[in-house]
């Protein structure tokens, strides 16, 4: 973790961070156990693409990317933009106006090492120095979940079953200076 560099992606970066995305997605699938949900996975693979793209295209004023490097290896990424319109449902749109924090992928061999709590750190200080007060997160995924509820606590929203019998989906608004240490 000592060589770990955190920055904004660079034209160079595309294809390897479009490769993340394939491996954190498909991994993180199989380890949900919904493997099989293959047009699920190429959808999601697809709207990270895409996020990226605007990130570009917009000079960060879209979307906004963090990446992960350690030498020409991409580690991990990490995004803010507005928020989805599930959320935006959910919460009666009152979150519509929150930028959402997403695309927390970290590469299966970096993980457990820090390198998402990296990540979420220097997104704090990046919406800080944006002067964003309060951004929202959700997640589908369990295993990710259980880590967003040891950071943040009971989810402000929690829609049961979302996904199917046992699959909820889970909202969290968080203000950025309680994360701020």
């Amino acid at each position: 973790m000592n060589n770990v560099e955190i920055r904004r992606p660079e034209i160079k970066d595309i294809e390897k961070l479009n490769e993340l995305f394939r491996i954190v997605i498909t991994d993180t699938f199989a380890k949900e156990g919904i493997g099989h949900m293959l047009e699920d996975i190429e959808k999601e693979i697809e709207t990270k693409r895409v996020y990226l793209e605007r990130d570009f295209e917009s000079h960060g004023e879209q979307r906004y990317f963090l990446i992960a490097v350690d030498g020409n290896q991409i580690m991990g990424s990490i995004e803010f933009g507005p928020v989805s319109e599930l959320i935006s449902k959910f919460t009666n749109a009152t979150f519509k106006n929150l930028c959402e924090v997403g695309t927390v992928s970290v590469h299966p061999g970096y993980q457990k090492i820090g390198v998402g709590n990296l990540l979420l750190k220097s997104m704090y200080l990046a919406l800080k120095n944006k002067e964003v007060e309060e951004f929202c997160l959700d997640s589908g995924y369990r295993n990710a979940q259980k880590i967003w509820k040891k950071k943040f606590g009971v989810p402000d929203y929690l829609l049961k079953d979302y996904w199917g019998t046992d699959f909820d989906h889970m909202i969290w608004r968080i203000k950025v200076k309680d994360v701020i240490k």
